[in-house]
């Protein structure tokens, strides 16, 4: 079972913990879930030294900001409109004739100006400010809070944009700097800080860690098999939805009847090979009344529906395919398959306490050929 509510101190090794899973190895997840793998080795001090998920977004974003600052914060352009004694940008004929400012010695101009006050820069001063009210380590919060004023002095508001603002805001290649301090800004209010508006459920501390690290889990597993795989002939697909293949149906059948999205689909043509991948943030094991262990038979049930109810004799793919679980676990290992009507089911377990090379390793080791 994997527990990740419980925050415990360094391991013999000096490693800290968030449960019983390394921190370095939550922030590998992180980094794989929103496609940032590019910055793994980076960081390395910053995240064995926090001692929870919280802690450890403030941390990089921290070590994130800082370095932008010293480098000079990206910039963007306002639009403005202004009376002026001299020609700047565009002339707006239509309000200088009606003003009459030529003979004021004035004449009205549109231009844009340049502006440290974009919405990701916002984004990120909001998120620096709001943990800096979250934290319990105070000297962390205070670095939040110095590091906020900071852009405050460069000019950056302190509201935090719209999604709208957000959206129009692209983050293009001379950009790469911002992605990571963009996007550990956005998990600050996404994730490490939930919205605090009264509903119909209260969410626990225990739910909301592990409601994180099994985000970053599924997200991960996905994105890693993306990066990796396409240039040895793989075709990845996530969150590919299944169509039944139904002969009939009734007229209000549609309507209630249930879809099938797959987490992960891998093909490679040339091999005739296709892995249809599920996920679970869970124990692979549950018990019954003869057996302490046993493998889950609703996941068994799921993965064989998504094999069987693809098969077609023109897609030569679906007659042979394969379907693979992938857990985490903690120091346990299991690597099991059964083949039940032509499909091979397979049952297979990422220790999330190992080292990142065994973990990515074992990724790789699932894939037939990768």
């Amino acid at each position: 079972m994997i527990q990740v509510a419980t925050i415990d101190g360094p391991r013999a090794d000096g490693c800290r913990l968030i449960g019983r899973i390394p921190v370095r190895n939550i922030w590998l997840l992180f980094l794989y879930a929103h496609n940032l793998a590019r910055f793994h080795g980076q960081y390395a001090v910053a995240a064995e030294e926090s001692p929870d998920f919280p802690s450890l977004i403030a941390r990089i974003l921290c070590y994130a900001v800082d370095r932008r600052l010293r480098r000079n914060l990206s910039r963007g352009y306002l639009q403005k409109q202004a009376v002026l004694t001299r020609v700047r940008g565009r002339i707006d004929i239509l309000d200088t004739f009606a003003g009459d400012l030529l003979n004021k010695g004035m004449i009205s101009c549109r231009f844009e100006e340049f502006t440290f006050d974009t919405p990701r820069n916002r984004l990120v001063r909001a998120a620096l400010d709001a943990l800096a009210t979250r934290l319990p380590d105070w000297t962390l919060a205070h670095e939040c809070r110095c590091l906020a004023g900071d852009l405050g002095r460069q000019g950056v508001g302190g509201l935090k944009p719209s999604r709208a603002e957000l959206s129009l805001d692209r983050i293009g290649r001379h950009d790469a700097e911002d992605l990571l301090m963009v996007t550990l800004a956005r998990l600050v209010f996404d994730l490490v800080l939930p919205t605090e508006e009264s509903g119909e459920h209260a969410v626990t501390r225990v739910d909301k860690d592990v409601a994180l690290v099994r985000h970053l889990f599924e997200k991960a597993i996905g994105n890693f098999y993306a990066a990796e795989l396409p240039h040895l002939g793989w075709k990845v697909y996530q969150g590919k939805s299944l169509k039944w293949q139904i002969d009939s149906e009734t007229p209000g059948i549609a309507a209630v009847m249930p879809g099938m999205i797959s987490d992960i689909i891998l093909e490679h043509a040339a091999h005739g090979q296709r892995l249809i991948i599920d996920t679970k943030f869970t124990s692979v094991f549950g018990s019954s009344q003869h057996r302490a262990a046993v493998l889950k038979s609703g996941y068994i049930y799921q993965l064989y529906a998504y094999l069987r109810s693809q098969e077609r004799v023109d897609d030569s793919l679906s007659l042979g395919a394969s379907g693979v679980f992938i857990h985490p676990s903690v120091g346990d290992d299991l690597d099991e398959t059964v083949r039940i009507q032509g499909h091979d089911i397979r049952f297979a377990t990422v220790d999330l306490t190992q080292p990142a090379s065994v973990i990515l390793g074992r990724l790789r080791a699932l894939v037939p050929q990768a």
